[in-house]
């Protein structure tokens, strides 16, 4: 938990319109709206067999399902691993292409940051590197690039540029983090780099992401990407850009509109516990690079004050709280004006110790004063909520309800 508090240590500030980079002019051109428009219709998709508490009926404008691109739509769709059961600060991750005898390398997509990097010449790491010397096209500025990231205290080295590619999309000139130096227990982790998907206002390369650049570089047919993150499986997630997977959501799309261009951003108005509202009214974040919600120490007390049996989880850190595990507490997140369920086989972690009928909850608990006016929202949400990333519209999350809901 200190490294995610290392990782938003800024966070405030970004989101009051502090140290921000001023975002290109064509991610806020008008025009997005009708390319985004052109990949949906009003069509509603088939309900039948979901059900998830405290989800809201949806409105007709929301009703919206993805209608198939034509022939020659640009989308790419990458899939991810999970290694949360077996390591838990490490996110979904997979394959991004680097240089130009696309060497791939495993990353992990995190909407929570905004920067690309992996290891190039460093003599400590033991994860799977750039070669540099393989690609003609890679250029490096000798411009210092350092910054810090959930799960390790800093990485370091220096910005560079090369052509990276996902699937067949291809980006020429992205600039990348470089780096030759980051903390030992890094190399236990199964990836290279992170992709940060979040809006380049806060990057510290102070350049676009390697999304941006696809929109920019008009790669891609309509600019969103959308997520589909697994229940309990190593495989079957994906990452899809410039597209969305019908196959993977069973109900209609729910628009929330981004309140600030640098995370994903919306308003939290509270959470509904067995009926008992909570209130909020904080900014939250979408991460898909945090495992868990991560809220103030004083909204998890009062959320898990609703739960029957609840309290601080007795064999865990500080922040964690548990509940009886045959206990099966309805829980829902207002984003936006509209509520979304949590299904609760995400919230139980697991036994709070050996033979213990309390399992931690996946809502926690984090210092007031580092989580003022800020919520997380990580994937035991996503799980449940196939989400969908767009610039278009003034900037929106979509999210709709998973087929992991219905099995």
């Amino acid at each position: 938990m200190e490294a995610l508090q290392i990782k938003y240590q800024n966070a405030l500030d970004f989101l009051a319109g502090k140290h921000l980079v001023a975002l290109p002019d064509a991610l806020l051109d008008p025009g997005l709206d009708a390319l985004s428009d052109a990949a949906f219709t009003d069509t509603t998709s088939d309900l039948s067999g979901f059900e998830l508490f405290g989800s809201t009926t949806m409105s007709r404008q929301a009703n919206m399902s993805f209608s198939a691109m034509n022939t020659a739509a640009q989308s790419a769709t990458d899939p991810l691993t999970d290694e949360t059961q077996k390591i838990i600060h490490v996110p979904f991750y997979g394959s991004l292409e680097f240089g130009k005898k696309s060497q791939q390398l495993p990353v992990a997509f995190d909407t929570g940051s905004a920067d690309l990097w992996v290891p190039v010449d460093c003599g400590d790491c033991a994860n799977l590197q750039y070669n540099t010397a393989a690609s003609p096209t890679y250029k490096n500025t000798g411009n210092a690039f350092n910054l810090n990231y959930e799960g390790f205290s800093h990485a370091a080295g220096t910005l560079a540029y090369d052509t990276i590619s996902m699937g067949g999309l291809k980006v020429h000139n992205q600039y990348f983090g470089a780096v030759t130096d980051v903390p030992s227990n890094f190399n236990a982790d199964p990836i290279s780099g992170y992709l940060g998907l979040g809006f380049s206002s806060i990057a510290t390369s102070q350049k676009p992401t390697f999304f941006e650049n696809l929109i920019i570089q008009e790669r891609i047919e309509a600019p969103f990407f959308s997520v589909y993150l697994t229940r309990g499986k190593a495989s079957g997630s994906k990452i899809t850009l410039g597209g969305y997977d019908m196959s993977k959501a069973v109900g209609p799309l729910t628009w929330v509109s981004v309140i600030s261009k640098t995370y994903w951003t919306v308003h939290f108005d509270g959470a509904v516990i067995e009926g008992n509202y909570v209130s909020g009214n904080v900014d939250a974040v979408i991460d898909t690079g945090s495992s868990f919600i991560y809220v103030s120490q004083t909204l998890a007390s009062l959320i898990h004050a609703n739960i029957l049996g609840a309290g601080p989880a007795a064999n865990s850190s500080p922040g964690f709280f548990s509940f009886p595990c045959d206990s099966n507490p309805t829980i829902s997140f207002s984003l936006g004006g509209h509520d979304f369920g949590l299904n609760i086989q995400d919230i139980k972690l697991g036994q709070d110790g050996y033979g213990s009928e309390y399992c931690v909850s996946g809502i926690i608990g984090l210092d007031d004063a580092a989580m003022e006016g800020i919520v997380i929202i990580g994937n035991v949400f996503l799980k449940s909520w196939y989400s969908v990333f767009d610039y278009s519209h003034g900037a929106r999350v979509g999210f709709a309800p998973s087929i992991n809901n219905a099995q």
